[in-house]
């Protein structure tokens, strides 16, 4: 199915195509992890080379550190085929709720470290992952770092999707004043859970410019650079942050 829906993302002149979070296996269970120049990656390698785009592989299951753990691994993919950057996703999920629900995906999957940017086509693209997206410090280091761009491949489940999915991208568009382009699973899988959808693409006011329907498919948007850069000279948080806050330690006052 990917290679179909980047045929279509081709066929309506994409020029980056991004696929959701775990894009070789969700379900119950995990499946054989592998290298970062191992089938999947030679499967997009090829689709991005005979379609002349760049693509991004949502994520897959990389080899991690040690048995039993891997890596939630983006791979981009330049015109040509070639290799040219790659993100482990590196905020994981981890809860405990007595009596109701108890997750740990750090027992399976090992962080990164790396905060990412690649030019696609000389604009710099942030990369994250999912459950990335609630802490916006992650961000504010790509936007210091350059990107215009910040994509977001996911697997939102439905209980959360529905109430924080658009909010969070959008806040994230605002803060940074960048686009977001966010792809994401849906539907149902294994072990009972639903996954949200409504891939979007959100403008740097934090304007929805395009959404998915409630089913697979393709949406796609051109994303103006100059009205990025009028959003940034107009309205210029970036420029007004004052960065020595971060320097001081919180205080605690009562009156």
């Amino acid at each position: 199915m990917a290679r179909r829906l980047l045929e279509h993302a081709a066929a309506l002149g994409a020029d980056l195509a991004l696929l959701p979070e775990y894009t070789d296996y969700l379900g119950a269970g995990d499946p054989e992890p592998e290298p970062v120049d191992g089938p999947t990656a030679a499967f997009f390698a090829a689709a991005a080379r005979e379609l002349g785009i760049w693509v991004h592989t949502g994520s897959f299951h990389e080899t991690g550190p040690e048995p039993g753990r891997t890596y939630n691994t983006s791979l981009v993919f330049d015109r040509a085929g070639s290799l040219v950057s790659r993100y482990r996703k590196i905020h994981l999920y981890d809860v405990e709720i007595e009596g109701r629900v108890s997750y740990r995906e750090s027992a399976t999957v090992a962080p990164g470290d790396d905060v990412v940017v690649v030019p696609v086509d000389g604009v710099p693209v942030g990369l994250s992952i999912c459950y990335d997206l609630r802490f916006p410090e992650l961000y504010r280091l790509l936007a210091d770092a350059g990107a215009k761009v910040v994509v977001v491949p996911a697997a939102f489940m439905l209980h959360t999707g529905r109430d924080h999915w658009e909010v969070l991208l959008r806040a994230r568009a605002i803060e940074n004043q960048c686009y977001v382009v966010a792809a994401g699973q849906i539907g149902d899988h294994e072990p009972g859970r639903t996954c949200f959808g409504r891939s979007m693409v959100v403008d740097p006011w934090g304007i929805v410019v395009a959404q998915a329907p409630d089913r697979v498919g393709v949406t796609v948007a051109d994303l103006d650079l100059d009205a990025l850069t009028r959003v940034r000279v107009e309205l210029p948080s970036l420029a007004n942050r004052r960065l020595a806050l971060g320097e001081h330690r919180p205080a605690v006052t009562s009156t």
